[in-house]
């Protein structure tokens, strides 16, 4: 069930203390809500978090879900309160149609990118230290008319960020793509070495940055079986990656590459590496899911914000239903809260 919270005491908050965060609610039909509603039923999180959605929607899902929780509405982020069990703080977006769990409409798709921008204009202007983003359904938002090929794109637009890295961390390895929500057949094409050695250069940068890792260790994967197996299977490693490791190893970066795939995720190879450069998005994510889902969480890199997201799509058949996991959502506020924090000291 879903009660009012009271508004009185309200107390303008700081950058001293906990980080905010503001939360994207994402689909409306989807999880997003869901798991946003689950936040309320844990004891602590480590920010102020403030959801970014519709309040009659995120009641409603909660209701259905038969979570008690306090809605309360808030102005700004300076109204935001430190957490406790049983509340959710939201900042009102208002919906364009009504929402049944698992159906897509497109009539709310400019309410999902609406969220959006709200969250990076609060990060942009210091009243939030993150954005953390539930999953959005790209297809609805391309049915609506509007070019979207993800969270990473539409975010770098909206920044100014010349170049997004889609960086995967898990518990134990990270995964940065260079080509990212791509056709297999459109891959090759995509990649170029002023990109590449680009986007190695930001992932190495924010890696110092962001995570304080003083010399990271680079691992370049192939883009063909066997790294082209000396050109025999592919000229791309020869042609393209080879040269940008080797500028890029000359330059001082502890960087190795291009290497096989298939052997590059063993324990072996991963104990000498602190991020996996995949020139692709099936090739170095089902190996960092099998070795950490639900725990994964999507950093986007090159962005002047700090952005996370979950790890999951929005899993239609499961919003509404209880059956959903809020665990990836969690580790992405977690590590938000991380990054803003180190950030800000």
């Amino acid at each position: 069930m879903v009660a009012p919270s009271s508004r009185s005491g309200l107390r303008r908050h700081t950058s001293v203390g906990a980080p905010t965060i503001v939360l994207s609610s994402g689909e409306p039909a989807g999880i997003g809500p869901d798991i946003c509603a689950m936040l309320a039923a844990r004891v602590s999180l480590p920010a102020r978090v403030a959801v970014l959605g519709d309040p009659q929607l995120l009641a409603d899902r909660a209701r259905q879900l038969s979570i008690t929780v306090a809605l309360r509405e808030c102005a700004s982020t300076d109204e935001v309160e430190p957490h406790r069990a049983g509340l959710l703080q939201v900042l009102p977006i208002p919906l364009a149609a009504p929402v049944t769990a698992g159906r897509l409409d497109a009539a709310n798709a400019h309410y999902v990118l609406q969220m959006l921008r709200r969250g990076v204009k609060l990060c942009e202007s210091g009243a939030a230290q993150a954005l953390v983003t539930a999953p959005v359904q790209k297809s609805i938002i391309s049915a609506a008319g509007v070019r979207f090929s993800g969270h990473t794109e539409f975010l770098a637009e909206l920044t100014g960020g010349a170049q997004p890295v889609m960086l995967l961390v898990g518990k134990s390895l990270r995964v940065a793509l260079a080509t990212t929500h791509l056709p297999l057949r459109d891959v090759a094409d995509a990649l170029h070495p002023g990109k590449l050695k680009n986007l190695i250069n930001i992932t190495h940068a924010e890696l110092r940055q962001r995570f304080g890792i003083a010399e990271p260790r680079i691992l370049v994967l192939g883009l063909n079986p066997h790294a082209g197996e000396s050109g025999t299977l592919g000229t791309e490693e020869g042609t393209l990656i080879e040269p940008v490791v080797r500028e890029l190893a000359a330059s001082g970066m502890r960087i190795t590459g291009p290497v096989s795939a298939d052997t590059a995720f063993i324990k072996e190879c991963l104990s000498e590496c602190d991020v996996v450069i995949a020139m692709y998005h099936d090739q170095g994510l089902p190996a960092l899911k099998a070795l950490s889902f639900g725990e994964v969480v999507n950093v986007t890199l090159g962005l002047p914000i700090i952005r996370t997201s979950v790890d999951h799509g929005t899993a239609l058949s499961l919003a509404g239903t209880g059956r959903a996991r809020s665990d990836s959502l969690y580790a992405a506020l977690e590590l938000a809260a991380t990054l803003a924090r180190r950030a800000r000291d």
